[in-house]
């Protein structure tokens, strides 16, 4: 355990890069441990980026970061420490596994840090009820509040004793009862392992306070570190908002005024702008706002405050016409909204939440585009985009792409957009979230210009109290409804309170019925003993790896339209490809243009028309004729008897018949082609044995072919078990790969980067539910196969089955390592698509025997899975064969399955890169 005040991270001279931008600049940096660390600034200076780099859950590309006194850059010293590190990452719940439930979510993170069950049972319990989740257990994490999500993030991040804990905006849009309980937890904790050190990066400068050491972040460079008072005595500033923003640069804060909003003139008679009266939204069973009701006057601004989920931003859609209220009543200077006239979103300006514009757009095209949605006219649009890039301050970037604008930039470009049309209301959703403090002040002097000198009435919503404060009047809502609609003044009063949070915190106990409870010091016992295992079990661990199937087979059944689908998807693509690839040419239609029109010509149409393989059609009429029908697919095959056919063949002579074959499909077109030869030679020997005697077509030998394996040769019985080998393969694939890259884009990725996981372990425990699931799928596509599709089963069901299993972890390790590489879950879905059909399709055997193929293609062919497997499907399906006869094949799938599997770990990322 570190020692109070020795560092327990030390950075020297770290820089780091996200493709050409920088985001960690030359930072050098020691901090102490033992105590509680704040790191301050907006959003996009750095601060997560440090954090990652000091939990080891990003890779150090410049200078060196030493962490419990150890080199992260080793892998060796990573392994070691990752058991007295604990990393809480940016974002509500980020960690965690919506499906799961709050007990299940803890209990992961525990089987992963090595606790048996009695240990791990007997730690969640205390650490649910020192954070006062214990009712809430088997509540699934998606259906938490935020300051819930976070408390149980908070618990998982406990569970295994770190010496080192990382906190990265652990209470950004979370209500400030919420934050007051979680700070207080974590003094609870603190108290029982003084030694434990914390590192929190927040954008709440009165949370910051709090802490014994802060450090002062912008543009990826350390302004300034200390203790609250010495960085206030070093600026001589009073609060850390304005300490901050006198240790920016000069150049970032020399037009930095201090914001100043008139007194607003009020009267009796005064125009209501907005109004709402019972406002309701249900989303199913769900009521995210609940009977809502308010008046704001023309011109004031407005304050809305409550924690995400609350029904802020719901409401905000109701009173711009986005979403239709399920009950009670808004309107807009008197009149009803409605949320199909479009005339409503004429009078109103609405900035969201997220920045919303178009990126590939310049700032000047973005206004423009905007102008003409809005129906401006023509000639007013060039000087309206003036007017707005003149009044905030857009002149110098009109022709940049606002995805390269610094933050503040671009919330004042997305105001620029959502006045363009110079409506006369306003409704932003948190439109500060992240800014500096410079940009902040100057966007609220903006707003307060609008509403005095323009009129404009502004509806916004905040999480910043200071921003609440300079609104005329506020709402706190919570849970779907307004607790209080006044003056933040008057509602600082009416609770003889000193502070607007304190406030708030008081009308949320009122509203939950309950207390700000303190956290229970009951101390868990030191780690020391449990590290020291984990340490021995570095490199392979059952019990981690089955942490992950445990999880990975938990989410698929609480989201059984997956499983379904990979089954039920299966049979479908069973019926599409088995009966859909038929190389059987029965039923052919042909046409015949017999110029001949003779007893001998007619017969010899009636010989083709006598066959099961052909189906007469209506005579052709001319060249056009035959043209015009095969162009349209009525016939695929045309006769030509030429005038003159019975006198040629009376007189002894060879007479030449015309046959035109539709060449769109070669394989077919071959297949007709022999099928017209053969029966074009049977006619002509019947008609020499009607003429000449049997003695005429006899000869020294014949010919007797027997078909082996499948007598009738039907294309089903050669399809159907090599469709089996195609759908173990792309849907197993599929699925793996999801399970990866779903994690990837959720961010519970991270839990990889930051637990003693190995690479191996992770895979193989995403991989078992996925081969049990496949194996189910092979048993009912086996089942169809033999009793819907009837296609004798020969061989032996043992040696088909042990097969399937090897292939089945052979393909969906050929997901998993897809999955390396990919991002997204579009993109998975189409990269594994196009790496197994393709292959599966064209080069293991399926049509084409894989002896035929050529270069690269017999490349391919020899090394694939599914050519082996298809090899086995058959053979135990048709040819009666068992494993000693198919050990041939077995071998190369035997082998496939190490070797894609060790790919699959060796390119895992342990760090983000």
């Amino acid at each position: 355990m570190i020692s109070r005040d020795a560092p327990v991270a030390r950075l020297d001279g770290v820089s780091l890069f996200y493709g050409k931008t920088l985001a960690v600049n030359d930072v050098t940096l020691e901090i102490p441990g033992g105590h509680m660390i704040g790191m301050i600034g907006p959003d996009g200076v750095g601060k997560s980026s440090l954090l990652s780099l000091v939990a080891g859950a990003r890779a150090v590309q410049t200078g060196t970061v030493a962490v419990l006194d150890g080199d992260m850059r080793d892998k060796s010293h990573r392994d070691r420490i990752c058991p007295r590190i604990a990393y809480m990452p940016q974002g509500l719940g980020k960690n965690l596994y919506p499906t799961l439930s709050v007990f299940e979510n803890v209990d992961f993170f525990a089987r992963l840090f090595g606790h048996d069950r009695a240990e791990r049972l007997r730690r969640i319990d205390e650490l649910l009820k020192s954070t006062g989740m214990a009712d809430f257990r088997d509540r699934p994490a998606g259906k938490l509040s935020g300051g819930m999500k976070q408390k149980l993030s908070l618990c998982c991040a406990l569970i295994h004793d770190p010496d080192l804990l990382i906190l990265d905006e652990p209470t950004t849009g979370v209500d400030p009862l919420s934050r007051r309980q979680f700070w207080d937890l974590i003094s609870g904790i603190r108290a029982t392992r003084p030694q434990m050190s914390v590192i929190v990066a927040t954008a709440y400068m009165e949370e910051a306070a709090r802490f014994d050491w802060l450090i002062a972040m912008n543009a990826g460079k350390v302004l300034a570190t200390g203790t609250t008072r010495e960085l206030l005595e070093r600026t001589g500033t009073q609060t850390l908002d304005a300490a901050f923003i006198a240790l920016l640069p000069v150049e970032d804060r020399r037009d930095y005024r201090q914001v100043v909003i008139p007194p607003r003139k009020s009267s009796e008679d005064e125009e209501i702008a907005i109004e709402a009266e019972d406002l309701t939204m249900r989303f199913g069973d769900f009521t995210a706002v609940d009977h809502v009701s308010f008046r704001i006057p023309k011109g004031e601004i407005f304050g809305f405050l409550g924690s995400n989920g609350c029904g802020k931003t719901t409401t905000m859609k109701m009173l711009t016409g986005l979403l239709e209220a399920s009950e009670g009543s808004a309107k807009l200077f008197g009149a009803e909204i409605d949320a199909r006239d479009m005339k409503v979103r004429h009078r109103v300006g609405y900035m969201s939440q997220a920045f919303s514009l178009y990126t590939e757009l310049t700032v000047r095209q973005n206004l423009e585009l905007h102008a003409k949605l809005f129906a401006m006219p023509k000639d007013r649009i060039a000087p309206r985009i003036a007017e707005m890039a003149e009044r905030f301050d857009l002149a110098d970037v009109m022709d940049e792409l606002p995805e390269g604008l610094p933050l503040g930039l671009r919330q004042r470009l997305s105001l620029a957009v959502a006045m363009i049309h110079a409506p006369e209301i306003l409704i932003l959703d948190e439109p500060t979230s992240g800014v500096d403090p410079v940009a902040r002040d100057n966007f609220w002097q903006i707003l307060s210009d609008l509403s005095r000198n323009d009129g404009v009435t502004i509806f916004v919503s905040t999480h910043f109290m200071n921003e609440a404060e300079l609104c005329d009047r506020i709402s706190l809502m919570h849970a779907g409804k307004v607790l209080v609609s006044d003056t933040a003044k008057n509602i600082i009063a009416r609770h003889g309170v000193e502070t607007l949070e304190d406030a708030f915190i008081a009308y949320l106990e009122q509203a939950n019925g309950a207390t700000v409870k303190e956290a229970e010091e009951e101390p868990v016992p030191a780690g020391e003993v449990r590290q020291a295992q984990l340490a021995a079990n570095r490199y392979f661990s059952p019990r981690r790896m089955l942490s992950y199937s445990h999880r990975e087979a938990l989410e698929l059944k609480r989201d059984p339209i997956r499983a379904s689908l990979a089954l039920i998807g299966s049979l479908v693509l069973m019926f599409v490809i088995g009966y859909g690839i038929n190389m059987d040419v029965e039923n052919l239609t042909f046409a015949v243009l017999d110029r001949d029109d003779t007893t001998i010509s007619r017969d010899y149409i009636d010989a083709i028309a006598g066959s099961r393989y052909f189906t007469g059609k209506a005579p052709l009429s001319s060249y056009t004729d035959l043209d015009r029908r095969m162009e349209s697919g009525e016939i695929s095959l045309a006769i030509e008897i030429p005038p003159g056919f019975a006198r040629d063949l009376a007189r002894g002579k060879v007479p030449e018949i015309g046959a035109w074959i539709d060449g769109a499909m070669p394989s077919r077109a071959e297949t007709v082609k022999g099928y017209v030869q053969g029966m074009h030679a049977a006619w002509l020997t019947a008609r020499a044995r009607e003429a000449y005697g049997d003695a005429a077509v006899a000869g020294d030998y014949t010919l007797s072919v027997r078909y082996r394996y499948n007598p009738d040769v039907k294309s089903i019985v050669a399809i159907v078990p090599a469709v089996i080998p195609i759908l173990l393969l792309i849907i197993p694939a599929m699925l793996t790969a999801l399970s990866v890259v779903r994690e990837k884009e959720l961010g519970s990725i991270v839990n990889l980067y930051v637990t003693p996981t190995t690479p191996l372990e992770f895979l193989l425990g995403k991989q078992l539910p996925y081969i049990v699931l496949g194996m189910l799928n092979f048993v009912i596509l086996t089942v169809f196969s033999i009793f819907i599709f009837q296609v004798p089963f020969t061989g032996s069901l043992i040696a088909f089955t042990l097969a399937t299993f090897i292939y089945v972890m052979a393909t969906t390790a050929m997901g998993l390592l897809i999955s390396t590489f990919i991002s997204s879950q579009i993109a998975a879905i189409f990269g594994t698509a196009l790496l197994t059909l393709i292959p599966g399709a064209q080069y293991s055997g399926l049509i084409d025997p894989v002896s035929s193929l050529q270069g690269v293609g017999a490349f391919i062919g020899n090394i694939y899975p599914t050519t082996y497997f298809v090899t086995i499907s058959r053979g135990t399906f048709s040819k009666a064969l068992d494993l000693v006869d198919l050990q041939g094949a077995f071998w190369p799938l035997i082998a496939a399955v190490p070797v894609i599997i060790g790919l699959g770990a060796a390119l895992t990322r342990t760090q983000a890169r």
